[in-house]
């Protein structure tokens, strides 16, 4: 058979990619897609001592005690709330910084700036929410020098009313500069000959940009954004826990949150599988839907038609 032959001579060629791949895939399957066959924990009353196959199937009840529970809501809500005000203030934050990356001069500069704004990246959430009480807590750098000045303190780590703010500014100083390598990777594919030529046709630096650099990032945008809304529903979840108790839940409660005090908590495993399942079918529509949305704009998004 020719399929046959052709795929067999392809296995000996690429046997190699495929031998250092092969350890990735396991790990994936292993860690995420076996795990799949566990949410039918979430049509059961569950019991870790009585098993899966000894648990009986309640149906959908799980999913009704979930739509009729106002915290889940409050939960929804808030992790709603979060995802689009990030999308708005901390997504764009990456693209401009490798633009100002991109057009440093000086090799050496570059780098050095690169190095500073990766290395938050790498910090666990405890240490950079430490560091911000230090600096914005009640008795962090700021409310000590406005106590010398004389002036009224402010405790932003305590105040439910910047609790959004705050967790945004977190995670820009965290991720912002790590946020930049793919948009860096797409910027050192653009041919140096397409700023040769606007520059010679008249265009200043901000059509340069707007023509020439803006347009190769596009594609990478358009990715990126459908795949930050295929994640809408995590917005995190140490960052939140972390600090849950010191706004309120009203204010801090995201979906990963709730999941864990209602079902890991209270040992409500079925419960909250049920709401983990949830979030999962919600984000995989976001991704479909913002696909074909890209396809309508003429963008190849995450797969093509």
């Amino acid at each position: 058979m020719p399929g046959a032959e052709a795929l067999t001579r392809r296995l000996r060629r690429d046997w190699p990619l495929l031998a250092m791949v092969a350890p990735a895939i396991a790990v994936y399957a292993v860690f995420h897609y076996v795990p799949l066959l566990g949410n039918v924990i979430a049509f059961q009353s569950y019991s870790p001592y009585t098993g899966i196959g000894a648990s009986p199937f309640v149906g959908l009840y799980n999913f009704q005690r979930i739509f009729s529970d106002p915290g889940f809501w409050q939960a929804a809500a808030n992790t709603v709330t979060i995802t689009l005000f990030q999308l708005v203030f901390y997504f764009p934050v990456p693209i401009l910084l490798a633009l100002l990356l991109n057009s440093l001069l000086s090799a050496r500069l570059r780098m050095l700036v690169q190095s500073v704004v990766y290395l938050p990246h790498f910090f666990s959430w405890v240490l950079v929410i430490t560091l911000f009480q230090q600096v914005l807590g009640g008795t962090g750098a700021i409310n000590a020098f406005l106590r010398e000045q004389g002036a009224q303190t402010v405790d932003i780590m305590n105040n439910p009313d910047l609790f959004l703010g705050l967790v945004t500014l977190q995670s820009v100083w965290k991720d912002a500069g790590w946020g930049t390598i793919i948009f860096l990777a797409a910027l050192s594919t653009v041919d140096s000959s397409l700023y040769e030529a606007a520059a010679v046709d008249g265009a200043g630096r901000w059509r340069r940009l707007w023509h020439v650099t803006l347009p190769a990032l596009v594609p990478v945008i358009v990715l990126l954004l459908i795949l930050r809304l295929g994640d809408a529903l995590s917005v995190g979840f140490e960052q939140f826990l972390l600090q849950r108790d010191a706004v309120g839940a009203d204010t801090a409660e995201v979906l990963d949150t709730y999941v864990y005090f209602t079902g890991v908590v209270n040992n409500d495993w079925s419960y909250a599988a049920a709401a983990g399942l949830v979030k999962g079918v919600v984000g995989l529509l976001l991704v479909l839907g913002a696909n074909k949305l890209a396809h309508v704009f003429g963008q190849q998004g995450v797969y093509q038609r």
